[in-house]
């Protein structure tokens, strides 16, 4: 059995509810590819936005989409899948799309510099795109701002904010995948929007004083 192709256009809302995960997980676990694209669509707008905030990189976004869910059809054909605990599969999609952030800044690093030299050869034979792509632009600029800021926390405080305030996980949900109890989930998150306000008030000051 072949990997299926994902594409990536994204189709779910990031909020969805997802009441049958457990079962898709199941037929999952023996390799059912019709549950791995319900997965997909379910729970891909979600890893795409969470990609997107980690790496500030449209292009890398849809990368991370596509090797998480690559990685878990492997895993699955593998019968490496443990089973679901939770109600909803994407907060554990999310901590995978995690691990995958990492090798695919590497990798999109590597192609940045060829792909600007195609674009340069292609660009008077291709449409004008020019609006899109600096919207693009600035959101990914405004994207690694804040990035820039997130990064000054620690590690442990960083994915909490990812997974809780950005991708709209439960209490129960980060604990649960983060293997630490709710409590500490809590504390975590506090301590990171005590951080965040000060960052904020420092950097606004220096941009009033750069002014």
């Amino acid at each position: 059995m072949s990997t299926p192709t994902l594409g990536v256009a994204m189709g779910s809302s990031p909020g969805q509810t997802a009441t049958l995960d457990r079962d898709l997980w199941e037929r999952l676990r023996d390799a059912d590819e019709p549950a791995l694209a319900e997965l997909f669509h379910r729970h891909s707008d979600a890893i795409y936005n969470f990609a997107f905030r980690r790496t500030a990189s449209w292009s890398a976004a849809e990368d991370v989409v596509q090797a998480t869910f690559t990685a878990v059809w492997r895993r699955a054909r593998a019968g490496r899948i443990d089973p679901l605990t939770l109600d909803s599969a994407r907060p554990l999609l999310l901590v995978m799309a995690g691990h995958e952030c990492s090798n695919v800044l590497r990798s999109s690093r590597r192609q940045t510099a060829l792909r600007g030299r195609i674009e340069l050869l292609e660009h008077d034979s291709t449409p004008d795109h020019s609006a899109v792509t600096a919207a693009k632009v600035d959101d990914e600029r405004a994207m690694s701002d804040i990035r820039r800021l997130l990064d000054k926390l620690p590690a442990k405080q960083r994915e909490v904010v990812e997974l809780v305030i950005w991708s709209e996980c439960s209490m129960a949900e980060a604990a649960r995948v983060l293997g630490v109890p709710e409590g500490t989930v809590k504390s975590r998150l506090a301590r990171a929007r005590g951080s965040l306000a000060g960052l904020l008030d420092l950097s606004t000051d220096l941009s009033s004083k750069e002014g």
